[in-house]
């Protein structure tokens, strides 16, 4: 594990979201992360039971938006060498590579993600 330091882009995987950003703050088992660009969309439903749509409440996963911070565990963050990208085509691009990859399932779980995504963009490009 790399030890980082305030300022330097990282990419860091949150929940089931992958994200490019800069560090803002250092903790004992976190790096402080501001979101800078999406690199892979969140998937969608319930964390604890992935692909299964027989849950009480099938989420909605929304990615984190343009400098949002979260804590991302130390071992969850890697350096980023690249240029960021734009946070708006990042999510667009994110999104198109999610629909791709659900639209080759044919399960419920993709069904109903295609369905949250759908409604995600509705809001995230109005």
């Amino acid at each position: 594990m790399s030890d980082f330091k305030v300022g330097d882009k990282v990419t860091g995987i949150y929940k089931t979201g992958k994200y490019a950003g800069e560090i803002t703050d250092i903790r004992p088992e976190h790096y402080l992360v501001r979101v800078l660009a999406v690199l892979k969309h969140p998937m969608q439903g319930d964390l604890h039971s992935p692909k299964d749509v027989e849950v009480g409440f099938f989420h909605e996963r929304r990615a984190l938006a343009f400098r949002e911070q979260a804590n991302i565990p130390k071992k969850m963050v890697k350096s980023f060498e690249n240029d960021i990208p734009d946070y708006q085509t990042s999510l667009k691009d994110a999104i198109a590579q999610f629909k791709e990859a659900l639209q080759n399932d044919e399960s419920q779980w993709a069904a109903q993600s295609i369905k949250n995504i759908e409604t995600l963009e509705k809001d995230y490009f109005k």
